[in-house]
């Protein structure tokens, strides 16, 4: 009989063992489970507050592009312009050639 209280006693004590070494690695899994968590947490955060500058930025963009076309519609294209001065120049402000 006391054999079999000595093996029930070494089987409680590996179960027991097994039990505090179970606990111990599950509290280790929560920690991480929550360090996980608050780091989602951030990123979700950081995403939110990305997309909205992305937002503000698109905006800015095309107001800035409106401004430019419109812009570009109100100044003159001034080839014509470039092409008289230089009929011009040619015609009336040739260099006298030197005489030899």
């Amino acid at each position: 009989m006391k054999i079999w209280k000595w093996i029930l006693g070494i089987f409680a004590a590996i179960g027991g063992a097994a039990t505090v070494a179970a606990v111990s690695s599950k509290k280790e899994h929560e920690k991480k489970v929550n360090e996980n968590e608050a780091k989602v947490k951030q990123t979700q955060a950081k995403t939110k507050q990305v997309q909205q500058q992305k937002t503000q930025t698109k905006k800015a963009v095309t107001t800035q592009k409106k401004k430019v076309s419109n812009t570009k519609a109100q100044v003159k294209d001034t080839t014509s312009a470039k092409q008289t001065t230089k009929n011009f120049e040619k015609k009336y402000r040739r260099k006298p050639k030197a005489k030899s």
